[in-house]
């Protein structure tokens, strides 16, 4: 679990839930993104219903009441985004449920690519929610402007802030801030999932190198 912290309501939270069980998803406030890791089940938001399964994402408005009803053995996370928006990014109809195989891979920095889940696009005007595919290695120190959460269905890979570095397994999470500077690398031979909540929402591709990193890259051009 990833709390919220005074500055940021952005937080995530782990869910299972066993066969034929309920769980009610309501917040006055905050919006909700769901991925689920694994299994199946059924997302309702009003009068409307879609099947969640495995690689898929939904999304639960704040204001909303939501239930999730598993039909086997479904394990999600969940991330709450607050009220921080991006009203220049293109608006499109809300959707309640997207499964990965339905979007669309793009490119991002280097070898790096990623398929767009939740944004603007499509209802979550809050938040950006996206599968991202790191490519064995690391790529150089770089930040985002956006506040970041990502977790890590499957290792191995670390992550390197400026003075700490953390090893990162199945099931790991992490936080990053505007403008921190980090690496993830991938210590597998094929490429690294990581799934990533980001506010105010805009584009994954969105990365920018230090200053004495980026002479380099010029210099070296």
């Amino acid at each position: 679990m990833i709390a919220p912290l005074a500055d940021s309501a952005l937080a995530l939270r782990t869910l299972s839930l066993a066969p034929g069980l309920t769980e009610t998803l309501a917040d006055a406030e905050l919006d909700s993104l769901l991925f689920a890791s694994s299994g199946s089940g059924v997302l309702s938001v009003g009068e409307s219903s879609a099947p969640l399964r495995t690689g898929s994402a939904g999304l639960v408005l704040a204001g909303e009441d939501a239930t999730l009803q598993s039909t086997d053995e479904l394990e999600l996370i969940v991330v709450t985004a607050g009220a921080s928006t991006d009203l220049h990014a293109p608006m499109g109809m809300r959707e309640l449920v997207v499964p990965l195989d339905a979007a669309e891979q793009q490119q991002a920095t280097g070898a790096r690519s990623f398929q767009l889940l939740f944004g603007p696009h499509n209802g979550s005007t809050r938040a950006t929610l996206f599968a991202g595919y790191v490519p064995p290695g690391q790529a150089p120190w770089h930040y985002h402007l956006y506040d970041e959460i990502a977790f890590v269905p499957e290792g191995p890979g670390r992550l390197h802030l400026e003075e700490t570095t953390e090893e990162l397994c199945a099931g790991s999470a992490f936080r990053l801030r505007p403008r921190q500077v980090h690496i993830v690398e991938n210590l597998g031979d094929a490429a690294m999932t990581i799934i990533g909540v980001f506010t105010p929402a805009g584009s994954p591709s969105a990365a920018y190198l230090e200053p004495a990193i980026a002479a380099e890259y010029r210099f070296g051009e």
